[in-house]
């Protein structure tokens, strides 16, 4: 038999300063470690003022992690240990696989009128693949197949399966799922996932259903202090929605449409220990790891040679 996801916990995302002065709000992050094994962290940086990005993420380091960023508005700079450069523009993705070692920056740049949207995840790598070499993907929109279903669903595959499309990011440990879906007014969706698997879905416009159950205090929602009393089953923008285990996910809309991201992987279930943008398992290991950034020896694959 079948059984639909239900909503186990809803999270409202929270405003925050990252980088060298960057605003934005997280959907979830340290706090709530191991709770979205096998994701450490997702960041929504959509800001339509300059002074709110500009500032950007300049030179650090990354360790036993891959952060996955998807741009919808404005350009984002990177540049890496490896001698990597590019520039990642309007539905374009950066997979970079820090593995055992890697020093890069994120430059944020607006658009015409001044927007930039993006969002960045975070995906642990477990124990065995932690000191593997490091990896950077740099993803071009026209890349990324889209699926246009019967009722007028439009999904974008940016790692995962869809029928029979297949999303360009491939060969990843955590088996992950990343697909931005817009579900229109008066429809239903159902997608099949996989038994064990962590799913969570991030509303980025519109409103829309999440589970079958629209009864207030039927699951655990986190809201923005102790005085947020908003009970409304509906989610909006903002609203992250973790589910708890099952074969599908059913989305359904009324009057508004909905768009947002389905995001799955496979959990890893080990030790985590992090501090700041390095993770790996033990405290011991992060301490090598900042004396080794401090001293010099952090970087363990050097700039390959044209």
């Amino acid at each position: 038999m079948i059984e639909t996801r239900k909503i186990a916990k809803v999270l409202k995302s929270r405003p925050t300063i990252e980088g060298a002065g960057v605003h934005l709000k997280r959907a979830f992050g340290f706090s709530q470690v191991p709770t979205f094994d096998p994701f450490l962290m997702l960041d929504d940086f959509r800001s339509d003022n300059p002074d709110h990005y500009l500032k950007g993420f300049p030179w650090h380091p990354h360790l036993g992690i891959e952060t996955i960023t998807y741009v919808l508005r404005g350009d984002v700079e990177h540049g890496d240990s490896m001698g990597n450069k590019g520039t990642i523009s309007p539905g374009d993705v950066q997979w970079m696989t820090a593995g055992s070692g890697i020093i890069h920056q994120e430059m944020p740049k607006g658009d015409e009128t001044g927007s930039m949207y993006g969002f960045q995840l975070w995906a642990n790598l477990p124990r065995s693949h932690k000191m593997m070499e490091p990896r950077y993907r740099d993803v071009k929109s026209d890349q990324i197949p889209e699926v246009l279903l019967d009722n007028g669903t439009k999904i974008r595959i940016i790692c995962g399966k869809v029928g029979n499309e297949q999303g360009p990011v491939k060969d990843i440990v955590i088996d992950p799922e990343y697909l931005d879906i817009t579900v229109p007014a008066g429809s239903e969706f159902t997608h099949t996932t996989k038994r064990g698997h962590t799913v969570f879905a991030y509303i980025i416009e519109g409103k829309g259903y999440f589970c079958k159950e629209r009864i207030p205090f039927s699951y655990e929602t986190e809201g923005f202090n102790y005085f947020d009393m908003k009970t409304d089953p509906v989610l909006n923008n903002g609203d992250l929605v973790l589910f708890a285990d099952g074969d599908q996910v059913i989305v359904s809309t009324e009057e508004d449409p909905v768009r947002f991201f389905l995001i799955s992987g496979k959990p890893i279930g080990e030790p985590i220990a992090w501090y700041g943008p390095i993770v790996m398992n033990t405290r011991d290991e992060l301490r090598v790891a900042f004396e080794e950034y401090n001293n010099g020896t952090f970087i363990k694959l050097q700039k390959k040679k044209v």
